[in-house]
């Protein structure tokens, strides 16, 4: 089944055609959406066979590339004895010990099954702690498809130019002095601190330590989205990176293996408001589940200082794209910013290297790319501009 067939019965079927809007690829100039068949370590293959280098590993859970052997035998191992229980298990305990072991600010953990839901959870919580309903929030920032969210938000809202209704007081990232104009009040502030939904944007110096002043002095709480930034900029995130704690964060992506599963954690004594110790509901028949905790923990386990400095090297490589740009990077996430970002993908994408369909997105680094990978990825980037 050629990638065209596939197409056009998706769009009988799918509003769009696809079940996340930036799959598209409209914004950078195609008319049908890539259809991956199978990935392997730093390649994707799509249904026509083509083979590229993926430096966007389903958005960055993938830290150790595509099917990792470690991650598949975790989670067969895990399906043989069940898929789904809606009860208590082992390896949940387990995960979330994992996560506050390694997560500075976190002395408890609720396990979802989506960033946008354990964003909403985070939401849900700092409201009914403080007792007030408005949130800041940063432009361009994404924390989900929940209804506060979504105006002036990053990633796909603004890739397609939609225009989104929205509760928050939105301002600028990095304009500590904005935020003071209109913390009073708030129930929280919600933000990546590292902006990854505009490309990557690092937090001005002293700019996260301003927000948790701030809070201290507003009773808002500071809740970090760190979705993305999570086991990627730092074993602890960038809060570890850091050094600034907020009240409660946002985990998804790596936490889950690249299986479907989020966290929200924080304080104890917050996170004890959630039902059924508290008074704050939130549920979910598949928080949890086996399969995602399987792997989350296969690949928590393995998140190492060496891992970490590997990544860190391979970063330094491939910072070589600030040649032909503004190039961005934290840890293992990067993006390189161009007048022309849709030619630029286009034309990577026929040499066999697929770069996000966006240029609010980030390329994320993993183990599995290799110096051949890195300096292929440099060679065509720089033959677009010579």
């Amino acid at each position: 089944m050629s990638s065209a067939d596939l197409w056009a019965r998706a769009l009988k079927v799918i509003p769009g055609g696809v079940n996340s809007p930036v799959r598209a690829m409209k914004a950078v100039g195609l008319d049908e959406p890539l259809f991956a068949r199978r990935g392997e370590g730093a390649y994707l293959e799509d249904v026509d066979g083509r083979r590229y280098v993926d430096w966007v590993l389903s958005w960055g859970p993938l830290i150790f590339g595509h099917a990792d052997p470690e991650t598949v035998e975790a989670v067969i191992e895990a399906a043989r004895d069940g898929t789904t229980f809606g009860a208590a298990t082992e390896r949940e305990v387990e995960l979330a010990e994992e996560i506050m072991g390694a997560v500075p600010s976190v002395e408890m953990v609720r396990l979802v099954s989506s960033g946008t839901e354990a964003a909403m959870t985070a939401l849900r919580l700092a409201r009914a702690v403080t007792e007030r309903e408005p949130l800041v929030r940063f432009a361009g920032g994404y924390h989900g498809h929940a209804d506060p969210f979504l105006s002036e938000a990053g990633s796909g809202v603004r890739t397609l130019g939609i225009e989104a209704a929205a509760e928050g007081r939105v301002v600028p990232y990095n304009d500590l002095e904005a935020v003071e104009g209109v913390i009073e009040g708030a129930a929280c502030v919600f933000v990546e601190p590292v902006a990854g939904n505009v490309g990557v944007v690092l937090p001005a110096p002293g700019f996260l330590e301003g927000l948790r002043g701030l809070c201290d002095e507003s009773g808002a709480l500071l809740v970090f989205d760190e979705v993305i930034t999570g086991f990627r900029v730092a074993r602890g995130g960038a809060q570890e990176r850091y050094g600034v704690l907020p009240d409660l964060t946002v985990l998804g992506k790596i936490v889950g293996g690249g299986l479907p599963l989020a966290a929200v954690g924080g304080r104890a004594e917050l996170m004890e408001r959630l039902a059924p110790a508290g008074d704050v509901y939130q549920a979910g028949t598949l928080s949890g589940n086996p399969l995602a905790t399987a792997a989350g923990l296969s690949v928590l386990r393995r998140l190492t200082p060496a891992v970490y400095d590997e990544l860190e090297e391979k970063g330094r490589r491939i910072d070589a794209l600030g040649e032909h740009g503004r190039f961005e990077r934290v840890g293992a996430m990067a993006t390189l910013f161009v007048d022309d970002y849709p030619v630029l993908f286009r034309h990577l994408l026929g040499r066999g290297i697929y770069l996000a369909p966006s240029q609010n997105e980030a390329m994320f680094l993993s183990t599995a790319h290799g110096d051949n990978e890195i300096d292929r990825t440099i060679d065509a980037v720089a033959a677009f501009f010579s």
